[in-house]
């Protein structure tokens, strides 16, 4: 894990594709794409099953692990309105049942608008962006808030690595600017989109169960 200080707060960043604000004990991740896999399905687009237990198991086992008492979400929790399927919807009410206790609240995102909000059964605070928390802005889209600083998500950040020849790997990362964070998407079935750091940001790779910060400019870091 590497912890950050941003917005006055510090910020420990997990190689489960989350971070946490340990002062709060708030759990924060972006882009979970619950049901993505059954909206493809519906069209006919054979992709693997399973993949909302996998991503709830994650965050089940997070919560438990940090002793969380909030998770916020920043964006893109449902993927579309097919994700109010009848068994993702069922295998999101136990999932909240087995954390009642915890405060869970959404920062509205662009995928979000297109499948709703989620059910009022499951409890789940909804708010549009930029939420508020100390020194920091919460949002879905990376954008500048005057006087705070932001963590959002949306881009799916990862950075692309060469090696000897023509070996190449894309990883996951975090990725900080001087006004504004991103983390990396959260589900299990989600894309990445490679960045492209520029001199004076900080990018952390996420790589065999760790988080590890990247040199800027190096030659094994490529953008794509």
């Amino acid at each position: 894990m590497s912890t950050l200080t941003v917005g006055g707060q510090a910020l420990t960043l997990l190689p489960e594709k989350a971070a946490f604000l340990a002062e709060s004990r708030t759990l924060l991740l972006a882009d979970v794409h619950i049901g993505k896999a059954v909206s493809f399905r519906s069209f006919g687009v054979p992709v693997p099953h399973g993949t909302t237990g996998e991503t709830l198991l994650a965050l089940s086992t997070l919560a438990r692990r940090l002793d969380a008492r909030r998770i916020v979400v920043l964006g893109d929790f449902l993927h579309s309105r097919r994700s109010l399927a009848p068994a993702t919807m069922a295998a999101l009410a136990r999932w909240r049942e087995d954390h009642a206790a915890l405060d869970v609240l959404l920062v509205r995102g662009n995928h979000d608008a297109r499948a709703g909000d989620p059910p009022a059964h499951l409890g789940i605070e909804v708010v549009d962006e930029p939420f508020a928390l100390g020194g920091l802005r919460l949002c879905h889209h990376p954008q500048s808030v005057p006087g705070a600083y932001v963590l959002g998500g949306h881009l799916h950040p990862c950075v692309g690595l060469r090696g000897r020849a023509h070996d190449r790997m894309r990883l996951p990362c975090f990725w900080f600017g001087p006004k504004v964070g991103v983390l990396p998407a959260f589900g299990a079935f989600t894309g990445m989109h490679p960045i492209r750091p520029a001199h004076g940001e900080r990018v952390f790779a996420i790589a065999d169960a760790a988080v590890s910060e990247l040199p800027i400019g190096v030659d094994s870091l490529c953008a794509k």
